[in-house]
């Protein structure tokens, strides 16, 4: 047990009193600012995409292609693969772009950007913005919800990533044989086992409503779903333990200061030979006296 300090006159040292912890001042303060920090940060990454087709429609080319170029080093940028602003149609299929022999420029279809009559593209592709468009959206209703969300289970989260990672896959060993040739370009594996019951366009293409763009939407949300889902309540729990931690130290810790005070009295009268009062003590009962009689005479 950690008694107190004596001091060499016999008197007890008094306790010094720590002030709170700065680790726990600095703890609270990331508590309050992470989650508002993390929608800023998203949501101004997930918006320079869409503000790029705005510039351009304003004249600011400069800036629009500022945004194009920092964010083509993070995404394919194919055009038959993003979504137009200020055109007639959300999304084209390369023949529609006027670009020349469109279906098997790769490097064409990523620099176009678009013209005043088709509209002007987003940023990223379809998938990407869904992807980091959802995340935001997902990050603020987890924000209004508070802490009612339950941690995502880890196999629940891999779940959710698995038709990206099989989409993206397919997408890619399809591309493999050229824009308009691969296997994900036709879906005829889908028309044989639906019976061609669905429409034309839905099977083919990229175009906005096929199979194709549905499925890169779709698994673009998935992925900001279980991110979000995942991660969030992971971190508020983080802090909710660190808190507790923190209160378990400071009950410790004021349970030996009271117990201290209490004992405190008590050794100082027995390492200094006084009660509290500075009288000697009563011998025991079975001391013999000073003049070797026995105790009661």
């Amino acid at each position: 047990m950690n008694l107190p300090s004596l001091s060499p006159s016999g008197q007890a040292i008094p306790l010094r009193s720590w002030p709170a912890s700065d680790a726990a001042a600095r703890r609270l303060s990331v508590r309050r600012l992470w989650f508002p920090a993390a929608i800023l940060i998203v949501g101004l990454y997930a918006g320079l995409p869409w503000l790029a087709p705005v510039f351009m429609r304003l004249g600011w080319t400069a800036p629009a292609q500022v945004i194009y170029d920092i964010y083509s080093t993070q995404c394919h940028q194919l055009a038959q693969r993003s979504y137009f602003l200020f055109g007639s149609k959300i999304m084209y299929a390369p023949s529609e772009l006027e670009i020349p022999d469109a279906t098997a420029g790769f490097l064409a279809l990523r620099a176009f950007r678009g013209t005043p009559e088709l509209g002007w593209k987003v940023a990223w592709s379809d998938r990407m913005t869904a992807m980091y468009s959802s995340l935001f959206v997902f990050l603020v209703a987890a924000r209004l919800l508070g802490g009612r969300i339950r941690p995502l289970p880890v196999w629940a989260f891999l779940l959710l990533l698995l038709p990206m990672a099989l989409d993206g896959g397919t997408h890619f060993l399809s591309d493999l044989s050229g824009f308009g040739q691969g296997f994900r370009d036709t879906n005829l594996w889908l028309a044989g086992l639906t019976g061609g019951r669905l429409a034309a366009g839905f099977y083919g293409g990229d175009a906005w409503g096929s199979l194709n763009a549905t499925m890169r939407l779709a698994t673009g949300v998935l992925f900001g779903l279980g991110v979000v889902w995942f991660a969030v309540p992971r971190i508020e729990a983080s802090f909710h333990s660190a808190d507790e931690a923190e209160v378990a130290s400071q009950r410790r810790s004021a349970a030996r200061a009271a117990l201290r005070s209490r004992l405190e009295p008590v050794y100082n009268s027995n390492v200094a030979g006084v009660h509290p009062g500075g009288e000697l003590p009563d011998p025991p009962s079975d001391t013999p006296l000073p003049d070797g009689s026995p105790p009661g005479r």
